[in-house]
This record gives structure tokens, sequence and C-alpha cells, in this order.
């Protein structure tokens, strides 16, 4: 019986070992969201992460010196100007919990700096989500390749205010991480945010969030949670969506908003959809669920404004659409910038992005 206890007993020992090997193997596997965000935003991550490895990597460094200073400049010349123009005139009493920003793609910079405190982000486009990026899994060798995608893909919002929709049909197909999310995440990394869950999700018939299924009907998207240093729990919805009239009520997001109740909206290089009959059931969603609005001349046109129910303040310097918009000026805007005195903005946005061609308006709610 003794050289059998003996062999049970050494068994269990190597097994026991092994079990010990293969844990932290296991453990290392995934790396969590937010050390994800970080790395692809080329910010150092945790010293026992998954990821800090990778770090050694000339493809690495050289993206994280990139970034370091593609995001100094654009918050430099841009988004710190815009976060003052929104501590200025876009007052506590007139913030709201939702800010709904249709037409955005995965442009959270902006979103944040013109609403930091916002708790609940609902942005929209044709940009597809993809899958939760998964950076372990990546092959050897193309973790460089995917942070140059990356730099490619935000290139033009870091330049010009806005994603180019045609480039980005491209670019986020390509490379071995594909999607918005990658973006989301680095801009959010950025913006100073600490990522707490992300899940893959759709909208359900009534409006509420569910995990996604695969279904044809409903928006289908991410919820991403995250949190500033100190500060409570926020959430960010972003849906790949088709927002005309054909599918925007097949979306589930007018039913979703009902939930949501009145917010804050926010629209930008949107190509003047809302103009036409085309989109006109998201034109009056906005319109109807939103207490402050904040556009460019993309946005619901300057006429639509009722004056009894709105006060409409421009700012800047109107100057028309640029050419590949023709047809879409607004003698309304015109009106509006000669009769108002426009107040100063300080950045340039949207298609008119350079600053002394730049306009905006901050519509209120009476």
């Amino acid at each position: 019986m003794r050289p059998q206890v003996g062999l049970q007993t050494g068994f269990a020992v190597l097994l026991a070992g092994l079990l010990a090997l293969s844990a932290p193997a296991r453990a290392a596997e995934a790396a969590s969201a937010d050390d994800t965000a970080k790395y692809l935003a080329g910010l150092p991550v945790p010293a026992a992460s998954p990821l800090a490895p990778l770090e050694a990597e000339a493809g690495w460094k050289q993206h994280a010196s990139y970034f370091n200073t593609a995001f100094a400049r654009v918050d430099k010349a841009q988004l710190s100007k815009v976060r003052d123009w929104s501590s200025a005139h876009i007052g506590a009493g007139l913030r709201k919990p939702t800010l709904y920003y249709f037409f955005s793609g995965p442009d959270f910079l902006y979103a944040n700096a013109f609403f930091p405190d916002a708790t609940t982000y609902v942005m929209c486009g044709l940009e597809p989500v993809g899958p939760i990026p998964d950076l372990t899994k990546l092959k050897k060798g193309t973790a460089s390749q995917a942070l140059r995608t990356l730099q490619t893909a935000v290139r033009s919002l870091m330049g010009v205010s806005f994603f180019k929709t045609i480039d980005m049909k491209t670019e986020l197909r390509s490379g071995p991480v594909t999607g918005t999310l990658p973006i989301l995440y680095a801009f959010l990394a950025r913006s100073g945010k600490t990522i707490g869950d992300v899940a893959l999700v759709q909208i359900g018939a009534d409006g509420t969030i569910e995990p996604e299924s695969g279904a044809r009907t409903g928006a289908h998207g991410a919820k991403i949670t995250f949190s500033t240093a100190g500060g409570p729990a926020q959430t960010l919805y972003y849906f790949s969506v088709n927002i005309a009239n054909d599918g925007f009520g097949k979306s589930g997001l007018g039913q979703f908003g009902e939930r949501l109740g009145v917010g804050n909206a926010l629209v930008k290089s949107a190509s003047y959809l809302m103009h036409g009959g085309g989109f006109s059931q998201v034109r009056s969603f906005l319109m109807e669920k939103s207490s402050a609005i904040v556009q460019d001349d993309t946005g619901p046109p300057v006429a639509l404004y009722d004056r009894t129910k709105w006060d409409v303040k421009p700012f800047g310097r109107y100057v028309g659409p640029i050419s590949l918009f023709p047809g879409r000026g607004q003698p309304k805007m015109t009106e509006l910038f000669h009769k108002e005195k426009p107040g100063p903005l300080g950045f340039g946005i949207g298609y008119r992005h350079r600053m002394s061609e730049s306009s905006l308006l901050l519509a209120v709610k009476k």
C-alpha cells in the first residue's frame, strides 16, 4: 500500500504544481478594458498588466510619443477652449444628466469637452462597433499595426474636429483591431477616464438596454461605464445605426430617449441631413428631448426654432456651407448673425474648422 500512497501523493503534488503554474497564465490571458484603453492611448499600463510587455516594443513607444504630441496639440488649440466656452455659456442650470450626440461617430473628445459632467452619453453613427478588443490574442508582431491603424483613424478628428465617414468605413474595418471601440477606448483614456465595464448591447422593443443577441431589430452597440478620479459613475452608449426616417423608428432610440428623459444635444458636421425631410424624425426627437442644443449650421435649421419657445444665441462668424454642400446656406442664419451681436468663439468647429470662419449656436428652450 505504501508505494500506491506514495504514487498518489506524488501525483497530487505534481497536479498542484501544474495548477499553480497554469493559474497565472489563465489570469494573464485577458487584459482589463482600462488597461487596453491605456495601451491604445499610448499611456503606461500597470506593471502587472498582461499588456505591460508590449510597451517595450518600438511600435508602442513611437505610438505613445505620437499621441502625446497630438493630444497635447489638440487640447491646447481646441479642447481647452471648448471647455472654457462651455463653462462660460452652459451653466449648471442648463446642464442635464443626458447628452444626445447623434451623427457623432466615436467622437467622445468633443462630447466630453462640451458636456463634461453628463452622466449618460448617447452617441451614434454609421461606423461599426466591432468586437470588444482583446489585445492579448493578437498575433505576435501585429500590435504595432493596430496602433498605426488607430493613428490613421483619429487623424481627421484631431486635425479638423470631425470624422470623415467615407474614410472611417475603410479604416475601422482594416487591421487586427477593428470597429469604433478602440477609438472610444483611447479617447476615454486620454480624457482622464477610468473604464469599469464594457458590454455589447442592443435596444429592445420597449426602449430597454439588453445584452447583444444578434436580433435584427433595434439599434446595436456598446455600453461603457467609466469615471473620473473622485467623480461619479458615467455611462457611454454608442450605437451603429441608420437614423434616417426609414431606420430611426426601428432603432428604438426614440423609446430609449423616452426612458432617459430630457437632456442636452450636440450636433456638428452632420452633413446637413436634418435640413431635409429624410431625417425629420430624429430632428423632431432632438428638438423635443433637448433643454439646450449646441450646434453648428448642420443642425436643425434656424428657421425651425420658434422664438416664443427658444432663445438662440450665435457665436463666431457665419459664412455659409463649404462647396461640398451647395444650396445649404441659410438666409435666416445670416439674418441672425447680422441682427444679434455674435459672441466670441475662440476655436474652430465643424466643416468650417478655421476659427475665422466657424460658427456655433446655443439654442435654449424657454
